[in-house]
């Protein structure tokens, strides 16, 4: 089965966000707002890329989709980041409807299979684990029979942890959660094209089976004061614990996050 994540990188679409703004051009200004761009780029190199970068299964392809209006130091400052991410293929593309853009963007790496098509969804901000390829084609296997009477079915691997990176290394708590987008999955009949963003992910029990893993650590979820979601809404986050050693160890083998690279990179930003 081909396996496809997408990560929009400060996309500007029409909708996709839970922050709103008054036109797009306002949109474009916030998102690129240069503190926010430093701060996603921080997110990206450190928790983000790593666990794509020493995925245990490689047959698989990261999409990063971006404005066309980026501006071109960013541009080049992102490619250099995933200079050696042989899966990684950015798209530029104009605004648009964002369910369309990134339906579009997904279906044009798409290959034309007999086979299911697993697909998940991953924040600039987020992480997976090392072994998440692997165990998302295992996962699918187990359960790929209920594609004969539905076209989409959801794969959810439910634990993991939120974490807020910083200067002093990696703040975290852990978490079972339902439904989280960095722990969540597709698995697509060949002949539909619709794709992972095409559905709300608090919505998908509504729309399609969907089947739940839990007991192994899949998922990070980055905290920070960008998070859209919490723009719009009380946070729910749990007390953060710096991580001890043995936590360090434990972020390290199971997503590749090394809380040294997240001090260096942190501290160059004060």
């Amino acid at each position: 089965m081909q396996v496809i994540g997408i990560c929009r990188f400060s996309y500007p679409g029409l909708g996709g966000f839970q922050v709103t703004h008054d036109s797009l051009e306002e949109r474009i200004a916030y998102l690129y707002t240069p503190d926010r761009l430093e701060e996603r780029f921080r997110f990206f190199e450190t928790i983000t890329l790593p666990g794509i970068r020493a995925q245990f299964d490689t047959d698989f392809t990261f999409l990063i989709v971006i404005g066309d209006s980026l501006p071109q130091r960013y541009r080049r400052r992102l490619e250099a980041l995933v200079a050696d991410v042989p899966q990684a293929v950015i798209q530029a593309h104009p605004p648009g409807r964002h369910r369309e853009v990134m339906q579009r963007a997904i279906n044009s790496v798409r290959q034309a299979s007999s086979e299911p098509c697993l697909q998940f969804r991953l924040d600039d901000d987020d992480a997976v684990a090392v072994s998440f390829v692997h165990r998302l084609r295992s996962a699918a296997a187990d359960v790929t029979g209920l594609l004969r009477e539905h076209r989409t079915v959801a794969i959810d691997f439910n634990q993991g942890y939120i974490v807020r990176p910083g200067p002093r290394g990696i703040a975290a708590a852990p978490i079972q959660e339902p439904y989280w987008t960095a722990g969540l999955a597709l698995m697509i009949r060949p002949d539909t094209m619709q794709s992972v963003m095409n559905f709300g992910h608090h919505l998908l029990a509504k729309k399609m089976p969907t089947v739940t893993f839990t007991g192994e650590d899949m998922m990070v979820r980055g905290y920070h004061a960008f998070n859209d979601s919490r723009q719009t809404r009380p946070s729910r986050t749990p007390p953060l614990t710096p991580l001890d050693a043995d936590g360090e160890l434990l972020f390290q083998m199971t997503y590749g996050i090394e809380s040294d690279h997240v001090r260096r990179v942190f501290s160059a930003a004060l």
